[in-house]
């Protein structure tokens, strides 16, 4: 029996998965960060799953279709194929951590977006994304970087434990949720 498959990339891992430093300049995100903390964030915690702050109320129109359009240049296509389907802004403080058992985990392939618009970076404070459990992508802490990650049922994610040591840390990021509407990612 001969299985369809086009590249080994469908075989081995994410099609894409990279980072983009210098996305967003330090005072655009410091705007963004104080327009997220002015609309109010919502606390998260339940220990087996994460404890971090959030809002879905990320009014930025103008940055969410600026982030598509970087997303595309790295995927491939226009801005119009894409669907945001998801905008969500996650704070995490000493602390505070995201599991992949709370990973909201799809179907279809998705392409993922996490924009860093922290006031400064926090040593350790990391987004992990893994392949059947092997560590393929690391998102360090970094202002101003956007990740940017193609991903299916097998990839899941995780934001890194934030040390209590580190209890000025402020970790904010903006995540967004792309679906295809031309082709199966």
């Amino acid at each position: 029996m001969v299985l369809p498959v086009t590249s080994l990339d469908e075989l081995f891992g994410a099609r894409a998965a990279v980072i983009v430093p210098g996305a967003i300049s330090a005072a655009h995100a410091d705007e963004v960060r104080a327009r997220l903390a002015a609309r109010g964030f919502t606390r998260y915690a339940l220990v087996d799953r994460g404890s971090y702050a959030w809002t879905d109320d990320v009014d930025e129109p103008g940055l969410v279709t600026a982030l598509v359009r970087a997303a595309t240049d790295v995927v491939g296509g226009a801005p119009d194929d894409y669907d945001v389907v998801e905008v969500r802004a996650l704070r995490l403080v000493a602390g505070d951590y995201l599991l992949a058992h709370h990973d909201r985990v799809h179907d279809d392939r998705r392409v993922e977006l996490v924009l860093d618009v922290s006031a400064a970076a926090t040593t350790g404070a990391e987004v992990h994304y893994r392949r059947h459990g092997q560590l393929f992508h690391r998102v360090p802490s970094h202002p101003g970087a956007l990740s940017v990650v193609e991903r299916d049922a097998a990839v899941t994610c995780h934001h890194t434990y934030v040390s209590r040591r580190n209890i000025d840390a402020e970790v904010t990021r903006l995540t967004l949720r792309l679906r295809s509407r031309t082709v199966a990612l």
